[in-house]
C-alpha cells in the first residue's frame, strides 16, 4: 500500500516511523516550510522532515494546498504519487476537496483527543484545562470540516492528576502510532468500520493564547493547577515573572489568594481555602528547575504576595 505522509510538529513524528517500521511504502512526506529559528535565523527543518530524511522519503513543503502556485504543482505532484491512501497528523493545513477524493482509500486523519470532543487545534492542552481525567487518540476519515469526519478506531488513556499537557503530548503521540497502525491493518483487510460524530456532543479545542496563562490565585486551586500543567502558568514575583510548570494541589489556608503560606517549599493559598504548591518553576532571567533548587538561591517569607 502506497502512502503519503504529511505531518509537521513532534507528535506526528511516531506515526511516520510506524509506517515506515511496518513496512508500508511511503513515496513522500508532505509537512510546513522549514521557520527561521535562534539568533542567527539559521532554517530549521520540522520534526516529521527530520524523520523523512532518516528514511530518504522525499520531503515537499508547499506554501499552501489550497491556493497558488504552490497548490496545483502540489496536486499535481500528488496525482503522479497515485497513493492509495494519505495518512495526516497534525499537519498544519488544510487540505481541499480535490486532495481528499484523490487516494483510493481516502485520507486519514490521527487526532490527539476522544472525539467528537476537543475537535481544532488544541486538544491535548485543553482536556487538561478542563480538569479531565481521561483522553485518547482517534482516527478519523478526513472531510471538508474541521475534525468531523466519521470516526474509526478510538484508544483512550487516563490523565494522572498532576500530568502535564507536555507529558500527556508524548504519551499520546506514541498512542497515535498505535491506532495508525492498527486503521492502516484494518484498510488493507476490509474490516475498518465507520461511525458518525454526534455533533450535539462536539467540543472546540481553541488556539491557546499567552494571557491564559496568567495566574489569578482568587480562582481555586484547581483551576491554578489546571493553568499550569496545562500551558505554564506565569505570575509576579518582586516585581519579575515567574513561570511555574509544575504544581501540586495541597493543604488548606485561610489567607487571600495569592498569599505565600509556606516559604519554605512555596505554598500558595487559593480562592477556594485550598492550596497550590509550585514544584518546578523558573524565574525571570534564569533557569527552569525544581523548586527546592530554586529555594536555595531565594528566600521567600510567609505573607508575602504574588502577583
Amino acid at each position: 500500500m502506497r502512502i503519503v505522509f504529511m505531518g509537521t510538529p513532534d507528535f506526528a513524528v511516531p506515526c511516520l516511523k510506524a509506517l515506515c517500521e511496518n513496512g508500508y511504502e511511503v513515496p513522500a512526506v508532505f509537512t510546513q516550510p522549514d521557520k527561521p529559528k535562534g539568533r542567527g535565523y539559521k532554517m530549521i527543518p520540522t520534526p516529521v522532515k527530520k524523520c523523512a530524511m532518516e528514511y530518504d522519503i522525499p520531503v515537499y513543503q508547499p506554501l499552501s494546498l489550497r491556493k497558488g502556485e504552490d497548490a496545483e504543482t502540489s496536486l499535481e505532484t500528488l496525482k503522479e504519487l497515485a497513493p492509495d491512501l494519505i495518512i495526516v497528523v497534525a499537519y498544519g493545513q488544510i487540505l481541499p476537496q480535490s486532495i481528499l477524493d484523490l487516494p483510493r482509500y481516502g485520507c486519514i486523519n490521527i487526532h490527539a483527543s476522544l472525539l467528537p470532543e476537543y475537535r481544532g487545534a488544541a486538544p491535548i492542552q485543553w482536556c487538561v484545562l478542563d480538569g479531565k481525567t481521561e483522553t485518547g487518540v482517534t482516527s478519523m476519515k478526513m472531510e471538508a470540516g474541521l475534525d468531523t469526519g466519521d470516526m474509526l478506531i478510538k484508544k483512550s488513556t487516563p490523565i494522572g492528576e498532576n500530568e502535564t499537557a507536555s507529558e500527556l503530548h508524548d504519551r499520546l503521540s506514541e498512542i497515535g502510532a498505535e491506532v495508525l497502525v492498527e486503521t492502516v491493518k484494518a484498510v488493507e483487510n476490509g474490516t475498518l468500520t465507520a461511525e458518525k460524530q454526534d455533533d450535539s456532543k462536539s467540543t472546540y479545542a481553541k488556539m491557546i493564547t499567552k494571557e491564559m496563562s496568567r495566574l489569578d490565585f482568587n480562582e481555586s486551586a484547581e483551576k491554578v493547577h489546571n493553568i499550569i500543567r496545562g500551558i505554564t502558568g506565569f505570575t509576579m514575583l518582586d516585581g519579575k515573572r515567574l513561570k511555574v510548570y509544575k504544581s501540586v494541589v495541597e493543604g488548606t489556608a485561610s489567607a487571600a489568594g495569592g498569599t505565600v503560606t509556606d516559604p519554605t517549599n512555596f505554598t500558595v493559598a487559593c480562592g477556594d481555602g485550598k492550596c497550590v504548591r509550585f514544584t518546578e518553576v523558573q524565574y525571570e532571567g534564569g533557569k527552569r528547575m525544581k523548586t527546592e533548587d530554586f529555594l536555595r538561591g531565594r528566600k521567600l517569607s510567609a505573607g508575602m504576595m504574588l502577583g
